[in-house]
């Protein structure tokens, strides 16, 4: 059965490209690890829920998109395996390659 990571960020607007290229290495590197695909989702009309919504669970900022995106690995343990390998490339591992989001939430 496959095995699925999901993330959400908020993403300041000013910081899309930078986002985006972050995205493409990471999906480079999660795929050469394992991964069988990644998808990313950039919050274009998602409006704050009542009680929760993608938005509100990132504490979005007026200037801030909220993300989300999912990879999609074979196994639970192609996916451990996979996921350990994938933080150390230099194009996830945010020692070398600085997170263009806010984590928070």
């Amino acid at each position: 059965m496959s095995y699925v990571d999901g993330f959400v960020c908020a993403v300041p607007a000013a910081n899309w490209e930078k986002y985006r290229e972050r995205a493409t290495g990471a999906a480079l590197a999660f795929k050469k690890h394992g991964a069988l695909s990644f998808v990313e989702c950039w919050g274009d009309d998602v409006p704050d829920g009542k009680l929760t919504s993608f938005p509100m669970s990132v504490k979005c900022q007026p200037d801030e998109t909220a993300v989300f995106s999912w990879v999609v690995w074979p196994s639970r343990q192609a996916r451990d395996e996979g996921m350990k390998k994938a933080m150390q490339d230099r194009r996830v591992d945010p020692r070398t390659n600085p997170m263009p989001f806010a984590a928070r939430g």
